[in-house]
């Protein structure tokens, strides 16, 4: 018999029935599920979690559960879309949330939880740009109460306690947040009268009043009122919350309102590569200290952000092929192009000095100059280092440095002394040094090896890069700018990192572009694909360094190519061009389903179709000579590429190699791209990786392969093509991103851009909507199929928006170059039936940046030289010579320098009161603003935002047919 006695001097354990509620509409066969930090949560296992119930109220669909906690209970948790399986299909984005049991709630009292889904948007206050720089006064407010504390007393059955809750992370010194609503408590919509909130941390405001059960449903609104009487209501409709008022309804009810609802803030910025900035102090190159010039620049323009090209070391062939930023020697590792050599030493003599001087000289030219500038300040450096590194390297400072980057720094100053010493980044020509290893790693680098030096030059270089650039970004940050970097989608196949980690890349493939608006034949960028396989074994633990080490520098970033963490486009490592890839991953076209449908000739298909006539027609009288160099003829008028040239870098070779002879007297290239052109000439692309898969030939139709096919097989390839490109692979994309892209945005709290240029499938769009990933606009290139510009006033809030990017021509020489497109933007959309002016004069430029500025888009980023457009004083410069990049050749030359000195452009008072103008009228945020704007948040707005209308003219032209109306 059990002796109940022995429990009698154990209490009762205080318990709370704890009800979670969230409006959610799901498809067929979903749920709800809550997850969270505690075990009745699930301790992070979803499939533990709280299965959620769902009911009807009024219109809208109900999630609802319950479980019972002791009072105090504190958990994180979220919500999460299951299948009937509970395996995850959708997670809430933003901070985990943070259910509090007020102290004191007696037992068996009921506290409900009424939530909104957070999506990835409602993250974006709380990333560094805005929290750590935009914001950052707002950020520092001092916390009035504990994040849950309930403030009232349940005393009364027939009444209820509501605890208010709102985020507000946009707030002016001396504002008060107030909910004001229908009932007693709350005001009768008077703000004197109404519920003030009290602060309790990360941007959450909160309060609670004792609200009679006869007073619901309640309607009620949040506001903001000022210090100095300023008063802004929160748009949209008001807010309304219903309770069950029975004996079984909730005593407590915890309102998580999310975000306050606010006009959308928005801001502007300038983009220009570091290497394009031109200082007074610089030797040959924009340096890290020059951000500070930038940045002041940026403040009187009314910029909130600075843009920058990656600045990450490139020097894989140490000569002017390394000006591609976007080629990573190292993805960790500072370029020492931008190194100060001035602030290397205090101490630095006078002979070094004056090295330091005519090397200022002698390299301030119109251009860049990588080659003498890498030249020139590597040996001044390595001078200063040899008198003071004694003191450097045993300095705290620098010990520190080189313990919180060891992981990548060792292994990079190892891979710079070993390219320097056999005279090749192609790690694969190392011997025995090929093979990463941390033992062989340890040797090189050891303070014993007679190379340490050597080693330590490097150390000393990128610990100065460091310094140099952290001052410019504190600087930036102080100054409420925010400096934005570039994460490149590839490195180079011969880089530190795929040294290291050779196991995370395709080696024998290539990254690219198909065709797109930048250049018909695709782009082969030369970077191996990725192994996401083999990243996803550590949770993608080499991105989320890589984003950490950004995240020391940038409070922003630019994703380049964001459409590759969805599928990428791979290319065979003995490709040239950009044009014969897949994309990976992907769906092939398997053999059994090309058989069903009545295709079985493959080689005819996939191999390329050189029939006689062709090469009479493109070769001429030349055709036999032609022939018989590169082709065989396995039957009567057909003909096959030779073994020693049936691939692009093949016949490149083959092609040099008869011109260098003599062989061949015509020009080179236009027999490569003839040669080209056959070999291409293909329907399907067979998997070398799996002889029974194909892949549909980009553009396909073009070829003469297609063309020459039956009307019944054209048509058949016609729906596979349509189906490979736009249909069937959307469910995989969507799964690959949705993988990917979280452990990057996860990794840092930096503001995350994506760019999202060029051929993008269906899925993209809401995968960076769900995500909180903002887009790019560029006009000229629409995401719209059926428009020929970007219309500004009709983009996305979660967007940036820019007349021109690094990629393209400038603004002015865009309007120069192409005069049938300068026509129809005249036309479409200035509204005018004049021929338009052939140089893009001032009040053009003025139109094109008003139309920006004025867009609902988040961010408005201008390219520096746009903005020196405004005044003719700057346009004497050739426009072309102002591009930074030719997407159509692999071996441009980045080089561009502005050809105005930062200071100089500092006392261009008349040009930044031009720009801060248009900045202003547009209503976007700028730096030195006495307070935050009131009812400004950063939030996608639920409308449009109009611009007004302004008559401009042009010049010299007859005013009845050159005004332009600004939309």
């Amino acid at each position: 018999m059990v002796n109940l006695g022995l429990f009698s001097e154990i209490k009762p354990v205080v318990s709370v029935n704890v009800r979670f509620r969230i409006p959610y509409y799901t498809q067929w066969g979903q749920s709800l599920v809550v997850g969270g930090s505690e075990p009745v949560l699930g301790s992070g296992n979803v499939k533990k979690g709280l299965l959620l119930t769902p009911f009807h109220e009024g219109d809208e669909l109900i999630w609802g559960g319950s479980l019972t906690v002791p009072t105090g209970f504190q958990s994180e948790y979220s919500y999460y879309v299951v299948d009937d399986q509970k395996n995850v299909l959708r997670w809430e984005g933003g901070n985990k949330r943070k259910l509090v049991v007020p102290e004191g709630v007696e037992n068996g009292k009921v506290v409900e939880f009424h939530d909104l889904w957070q999506n990835g948007s409602d993250s974006l206050p709380f990333k560094s740009a805005f929290k750590n720089v935009i914001f950052r006064k707002s950020s520092s407010l001092a916390i009035e109460k504990r994040l849950g504390a309930i403030q009232n007393k349940l005393d009364r059955d027939d009444s209820v306690i509501v605890q208010f809750k709102i985020c507000c992370p946009n707030i002016a010194e001396g504002t008060s947040i107030y909910v004001i609503g229908s009932s007693l408590e709350l005001g009768k919509w008077k703000v004197h009268d109404g519920l003030k909130l009290n602060y309790s941390g990360e941007s959450v405001w909160e309060g609670d009043c004792l609200i009679p059960k006869a007073a619901f449903p309640l309607k009620y609104k949040y506001c903001k009122y000022g210090k100095n009487g300023n008063f802004s209501l929160e748009y949209g409709s008001n807010r309304e919350v219903t309770v069950d008022i029975s004996a079984s309804g909730p005593n407590y009810v915890v309102l998580s309102d999310g975000m306050m609802r606010e006009m959308p803030w928005r801001g502007a910025g300038v983009a220009i590569p570091m290497f394009s900035v031109r200082s007074e102090d610089d030797v040959g190159v924009g340096e890290f200290v020059d951000l500070k010039l930038v940045v002041d620049w940026a403040v009187d323009s009314g910029f909130h952000l600075l843009q920058l090209l990656p600045i990450n070391d490139t020097s894989v062939h140490k000569m002017w092929w390394d000006s591609y930023p976007y080629s990573s020697l190292s993805v960790f590792a500072l370029h020492p192009l931008y190194l100060r050599l001035q602030r290397l030493s205090e101490n630095i003599p006078d002979d070094i000095n004056q090295e330091i001087q005519r090397a200022k000289k002698d390299l301030d030219g119109k251009n860049v100059d990588y080659d003498g500038t890498m030249t020139t300040k590597l040996s001044i450096a390595k001078k200063i280092f040899d008198l003071e590194k004694d003191s450097i390297l045993n300095s705290d400072s620098f010990k520190n440095f080189l313990s919180k980057n060891e992981e990548w720094l060792k292994p990079y100053a190892a891979f710079c002394f070993l390219r320097d010493f056999f005279e090749t980044s192609d790690h694969s020509q190392w011997g025995t040094f090929s093979q990463f290893s941390k033992a062989k790693l340890e040797k090189l680098v050891s303070e014993n090896s007679f190379h340490y030096d050597i080693i330590c030059f490097h150390y000393y270089i990128q610990y100065h890069l460091h310094l140099q650039l952290s001052e410019a970004a504190e600087y930036a940050k102080e100054k409420g700018v925010v400096l934005k970097g570039d994460l490149p989608i590839g490195v180079d196949k011969n880089s530190v990192d795929t040294w290291v980690y050779p196991n995370l890349f395709r080696m024998n493939t290539s990254t690219g572009a198909p065709p797109d608006y930048f250049d018909k034949n695709g782009q082969n960028w030369g970077f191996p694909t990725y192994n996401w396989e083999e990243m996803s074994k550590d949770n993608y633990a080499w991105w989320r360094a890589r984003l950490s080490q950004m995240a020391n520098y940038f409070t922003a970033y630019r994703i380049d190519h964001i459409l590759g963490f969805f599928r990428i486009w791979e290319l065979p490592a003995h490709a040239m061009t950009g044009l014969v890839g897949k994309f990976r991953p992907s769906i092939p076209l398997s053999q059994v389903e090309l058989e069903k449908e009545g295709i079985w000739d493959f080689d005819r298909l996939s191999k390329p179709y050189i029939r006689q006539e062709f090469l009479q027609e493109k070769f001429g009288p030349l055709w036999t000579v032609i022939a018989s160099y590169f082709m065989n003829e396995f039957k009567k008028n057909h003909y096959e590429f030779k073994d020693d040239c049936n691939t692009e870098k093949k016949i490149a070779a083959k092609l040099k190699s008869l011109v260098e002879k003599k062989l061949l007297l015509e020009n080179e290239d236009k027999l490569r791209r003839d040669l080209f052109d056959l070999v291409q000439n293909i329907v399907l692309i067979r998997d070398p990786e799996d002889a029974k898969s194909f892949y549909p030939r980009f553009n396909q139709e073009d070829t003469s392969s297609f063309k020459d096919l039956d009307e019944n097989s054209k048509n058949i390839f016609r729906r596979l093509y349509y189906d490979y490109y736009f249909h069937r692979q959307e469910t995989l994309w969507r799964q690959n991103a949705m993988k990917t892209l979280p452990a990057l945005l996860n990794s840092s709290d930096m503001l995350a851009c994506g760019e999202d240029l060029g051929l993008i499938p269906s899925c993209v769009h809401p995968v960076m909507q769900e995500l909180g990933l903002i887009g790019l606009r560029i006009q000229r290139m629409p995401s719209e199929a059926d428009l020929e510009f970007g219309i500004p006033s009709q983009y996305d809030y979660m967007t940036v928006c820019a007349p021109s990017c690094h990629d393209c021509s400038t603004l002015r020489a865009w309007w120069e170059e192409d005069e049938d497109r300068r026509r129809s933007f005249f036309k479409t959309m200035i509204g005018s039936d004049s021929l338009p002016p052939e140089k893009c004069v001032p009040e053009i430029v003025h139109f094109v940046l008003r139309q920006h500025v004025e867009s609902p888009s988040m961010w408005a980023i201008f390219p520096l030289q746009d903005l020196l457009a405004l005044k003719e004083e700057y346009t004497t410069r050739p426009a072309t010579e102002e591009t930074i990049n030719d997407p159509t050749n692999p071996k441009h030359y980045w080089r561009f320098r502005v050809h105005v000195t930062m200071e100089s452009l500092l006392k261009d008072t008349d040009l930044t009161t031009k720009i801060k103008g248009l900045v202003c009228s547009s209503a976007r945020s700028y730096p030195g603003q006495e307070e935050a704007q009131p009812g400004v948040a950063v939030v996608p707005p639920k409308q449009q935002i109009a611009g007004e209308q302004e008559k401009i003219r042009l010049p010299n032209q007859d005013p009845k047919i050159t005004s332009i109306a600004v939309l």
